[in-house]
């Protein structure tokens, strides 16, 4: 199937070296400082190499998009049945696949992710593939085309070998469904893995695939990459084209392990398409960046809005402190968003059932609430019990308007570069958790029902915000923790910046000992 690209082996580093802090330029200076030639590499630093330094490796010919492929195929076989993160594989075609991007690097003419392997959420898809929106209802959809994100990171040389899991009509904060069951964590199987995007967040910590692709309407990027001590972006509204009518709330984006693999993505999935007007020109964001001494941060662990456990706040501090060793002024402040987590949600949920998403609810699923995931049939259910028509749009929009002064005066209009705040309440919210059954209480607390997205779901409504997650750290039951970082509308610069920073003082997940072990 695959070849080595040559006879012989170099002398090869332990993985700290190859995936850990250096750069891919160091890193490769550490592998063979002399002629092309190939290497050997153990099947876990494969897994889990990023982007960068594979294409690094792929460009001297000292590895094969092959090996990484067959590496990560052999990874699933052996840890799928634990984590659950896939719908569908597509391994063959994908070998083929990664054999034409070894040509290309043979012959010299490499696309910008040439060989890199992408799983795709179940919502993404090519030509023939079926989209089962997590739901039995849809099983059997499959679509006669390739939707135009995917066609980017095609063009751009991705090896597309799997779609991932999603919870049902993408609406819930953790992956599990009637359909596909329930997807565990790679670092603790007790745990979620976020949602909607949970599939392709758990397939990364898994080792299974390189980069992912995700969509984010209530946080679904963000929740996933806390979960799974990964990197993802919320790209503000228009950055990336996407299919949904939900545009306004919602959008597609990159989710990776590092910080460069997901601005690599970033910079293929961005910009128009040819059937998609309300998508922005593309901007190229830079990989590297200059440092961050003087920027204002303000800090809300928990934006004065809902409870986060003891150890999710000791990991924010933590992370604060090291944006402020950088040089940066972080200030702690009392973010006041006039709202309850409840009246917020309430005030979500009204706009998305007044509008086109109740309106595709109605016509096409209202009648099957019993075929249904508990957690899709209560929301879905709730278009029998309201009428939800054009006076709430109204209501939306005009609190919407007024929730963004508030913000914006407290931050952006008072001199502030960013906020950062928490991403989860809490890392331990069991796998399975379904608000439509079950409370959840954190140290005592009972938690509003829509607990999960409480802290990402404000960007969405101020959908033109930016924000990049960013890992914070480990629990105690070694569960990742998430920090968002926030910047004014279409801001997306500065958001990376400091994300670039972050990453550079941070102890790296995926590398050592921090490393997901499957218990639970």
């Amino acid at each position: 199937m695959g070849r080595k690209l040559a006879d012989h082996t170099i002398a090869r580093p332990n993985r700290r070296e190859v995936v850990g802090g250096l750069s891919a330029s160091a890193a490769l200076a550490a592998i063979a400082p002399t002629r092309a030639q190939g290497a050997t590499f153990a099947a876990d630093e494969l897994i889990y190499m990023p982007a960068s330094l594979q294409l690094e490796l792929f460009r001297s010919r000292k590895l094969s998009p092959v090996d990484v492929l067959k590496a990560q195929i052999a990874r699933h076989e052996a840890v799928n049945g634990k984590v659950n993160c896939t719908t569908y594989t597509y391994f063959d075609k994908a070998i083929k696949e990664a054999l034409e991007s070894e040509a290309r690097w043979m012959k010299g003419n490499a696309r910008p992710l040439e060989g890199i392997t992408c799983a795709l959420k179940d919502e993404h898809h090519e030509k023939g593939m079926i989209v089962t929106s997590g739901s039995i209802i849809d099983k059997d959809k499959r679509k006669d085309f390739t939707d135009e994100l995917t066609a980017k990171l095609k063009a751009a040389g991705c090896v597309i070998h799997m779609q991932t899991t999603a919870p049902e009509f993408y609406v819930h904060g953790l992956t599990f469904s009637r359909l596909w069951g329930v997807t565990r964590n790679p670092w603790n199987l007790k745990y979620g893995v976020g949602g909607s995007s949970g599939g392709s967040g758990a397939a990364l910590a898994a080792g299974v695939t390189t980069i992912a692709t995700g969509s984010d309407m209530g946080g679904s990027i963000r929740l996933p990459s806390a979960f799974n001590g990964g990197y993802g972006f919320k790209p503000p509204y228009g950055r990336i084209s996407t299919e949904l009518p939900l545009a306004l709330f919602s959008g597609s984006g990159p989710m990776a392990r590092t910080f460069a693999d997901m601005a690599m993505m970033q910079n293929v999935m961005a910009g128009q398409t040819p059937h998609a007007p309300a998508t922005l020109s593309r901007i190229e964001m830079p990989l590297d960046y200059a440092g961050i001494a003087g920027m204002r941060i303000a800090y809300s662990p928990n934006l004065n809005f809902v409870k986060i456990s003891t150890e999710t706040r000791k990991s924010l501090d933590a992370a604060a402190q090291r944006l402020r060793d950088l040089g940066a002024r972080v200030d702690l402040v009392e973010i006041d968003l006039g709202i309850t987590v409840e009246d917020m949600s309430n005030m979500f949920a009204k706009v998305l059932l007044s509008g086109s998403m109740g309106g595709f609810l109605e016509a096409n699923y209202l009648d099957r609430l019993e075929d249904m995931t508990p957690y899709a049939a209560w929301f879905v259910g709730k278009l029998k019990k309201a009428d939800f028509r054009g006076p709430q749009a109204f209501e939306f929009e005009v609190w919407m308007k007024a929730l963004y002064a508030r913000i914006a005066d407290q931050l952006w209009n008072a001199g502030y570069d960013a906020l950062i705040t928490s991403t989860l309440n809490d890392s331990h919210t069991p796998a399975d958790h379904d608000h439509a059954v079950q409370s959840f209480a954190i140290e005592g607390e009972t938690m509003p029902q829509l607990f999960i997205g409480s802290l990402t779901l404000p960007w969405n409504i101020l959908n033109w915000h930016p924000v990049v997650a960013v890992p914070a750290g480990l629990t105690s039951q070694r569960m990742p923790i998430g920090m968002q970082i926030i910047t004014a509308p279409y801001a997306d610069a500065k958001a990376f910046q400091i994300a670039y920073a972050y990453e550079q003082a941070a102890p790296p997940l995926f590398t050592g000992e921090l490393m997901p072990d499957f218990r639970g």
